[in-house]
């Protein structure tokens, strides 16, 4: 067991860990993040998908000790049902959200994917989510929201 340290959601976040533990098990299971998804743990859905020092990842995929000294980014720390981010209201307001299952790792994903690019084309977005999977909705709706949000987000910066 090896004690780590990270800020998760802007808070520090001290846990200790076996090496082999991934991050999404860490979150979920000793720091009661539930907000991040377990899918396939294979990488392959996107469920999982955290911002690890602003860019997205799957944390089934990393190991939880690749956290140390670093910021993880969950769905809950985007904002909350008072304050929520614009990707997170944009989405509510378009109907992008269903079962709830991938829609925590397409925000987070979408988030990083959007600092990075705040004019994103609509194909552009639709690549950015190309690893998150939505086995409800298809993507229309979801890719609409985002781009809604973009829009928000740079007329909220000019």
């Amino acid at each position: 067991m090896r004690p780590i340290e990270f800020t998760l959601n802007g808070a520090r976040a001290r846990v200790t860990v076996e090496p082999h533990e991934t991050l999404l098990w860490v979150l979920r299971q000793r720091l009661a993040a539930t907000e991040v998804k377990s899918g396939c743990e294979r990488g392959d859905c996107g469920a999982c998908a955290v911002v690890l020092d602003g860019r997205a990842i799957n944390s089934c995929l990393a190991l939880a000790v690749q956290a140390e000294g670093k910021s993880v980014l969950t769905v809950r720390g985007l904002g909350g049902p008072e304050a929520p981010h614009p990707l997170q209201a944009t989405f509510v307001e378009l109907g992008a959200a269903q079962c709830g299952i991938c829609i925590p790792g397409m925000l987070v994903s979408l988030y990083a994917f959007l600092q990075e690019h705040p004019r994103a084309t609509r194909g552009e977005i639709r690549e950015a989510i190309g690893g998150n999977l939505c086995r409800c909705t298809g993507y229309q709706k979801i890719v609409d929201a985002a781009e809604a949000a973009a829009r928000r987000l740079v007329g909220a910066t000019e």
